[in-house]
């Protein structure tokens, strides 16, 4: 790391000098590193530096190296430096974030300091996950949807979420499924044209939530791809990421049941005035149009990946046989 960063890691964090260094992973594509720095004499023991050195990048381990994929992730981290200064604000503890320490950029290379969340208590990732961190993750999601409904995503993605149809071109033109292939853009427009819309986190699955030791608190990083849209796109796309396929479709009314109250009780709490009812309705006949959305991205791009299942297509048939009548 260049001797700029790292006096504004110092600065940022008033430390005066920094410790050793893990490394937590290696971006995606090759895009740079994301770093824990240990402080010594500072107020805080540590942060988290995401180090991006865009023209490192581009080596997409799924062979998807086009053009269009670089500048999709250049966007993404401009984006996400957007988001941590101008809006990450905004966030209470009920829809809990890193607090953004500094924002720099140096020739084609992006610094960001963040808070550390292991010491700000949430140091837990989960692979599996029980029914009530499932229903924690989605009361995060209500609270941030809430949080930011009404919201124009200046700055951001017009449309959030990485897999949206404008940006992913290459993977509609092999999709093998000629159906689906053919509604790709009834359902992206589908999704565009609702009424009520809000800022959507855009990758919300499980591996970018952070737990608390006891599992009653969380906290969400990863904010590459937020931008606007309906907040069923987050809610599918996380209920894919963490249920076996049986438990999606057994628990569905359950968790949309679940994610409802709790984005009506955080409007309530942020005195947000709202017809509650006809936005539940629109969002709810909205779940399985997502869910399909995202389905209609996987299948172009990994036609192998575990998350294409049974479930998945039967949803797929319904919101496909809707558009045709």
């Amino acid at each position: 790391m260049n001797d700029h960063f790292l006096e504004t890691i110092k600065k940022s964090t008033g430390a005066e000098e920094l410790g050793k260094t893990e490394n937590i992973q290696n971006l995606w594509s090759g895009y740079g590193k994301i770093i824990r720095y240990h402080l010594k004499n500072a107020p805080m023991k540590s942060v988290i530096v995401k180090h991006v050195r865009l023209l490192d990048g581009g080596k997409n381990p799924r062979g998807w190296n086009s053009n269009l994929s670089h500048e999709r992730k250049l966007k993404s981290y401009r984006v996400e430096s957007f988001w941590y200064e101008k809006y990450s604000n905004k966030c209470d503890d009920q829809c809990r974030v890193a607090k953004c320490l500094a924002i720099e950029t140096y020739d084609d290379e992006v610094l960001m300091v963040l808070e550390d969340l292991n010491e700000a208590g949430f140091p837990k990732r989960k692979d599996r996950t029980s029914w009530a961190e499932v229903e924690l993750c989605l009361d995060w999601l209500a609270n941030f949807h809430a949080t930011f409904l009404g919201v124009e995503p200046e700055g951001l993605w017009e449309t959030g979420t990485y897999w949206h149809l404008e940006t992913r071109p290459e993977e509609l033109d092999v999709l093998k499924d000629m159906e689906l292939k053919g509604a790709a853009e009834t359902i992206d427009k589908t999704l565009k044209d609702a009424t009520f819309k809000t800022l959507v986190h855009g990758d919300a699955k499980l591996a970018n939530f952070c737990f608390s030791p006891d599992a009653k608190a969380v906290a969400a990083v990863d904010f590459q791809y937020v931008g606007g849209g309906c907040g069923m796109k987050d809610v599918a796309y996380f209920i894919g990421s963490c249920m076996l396929e049986e438990d999606c479709e057994i628990l569905e009314s359950q968790i949309l049941n679940t994610y409802f109250i709790a984005l009506q009780q955080a409007l309530k709490k942020q005195q947000k005035e709202v017809d509650f009812v006809a936005l539940e309705k629109e969002w709810r006949a909205l779940y399985h149009v997502a869910w399909t959305d995202f389905h209609r991205f996987l299948k172009g791009w990994s036609p192998g990946h575990w998350k294409i299942n049974s479930y998945s297509e039967r949803i797929t048939r319904q919101v496909i046989d809707k558009i045709h009548q």
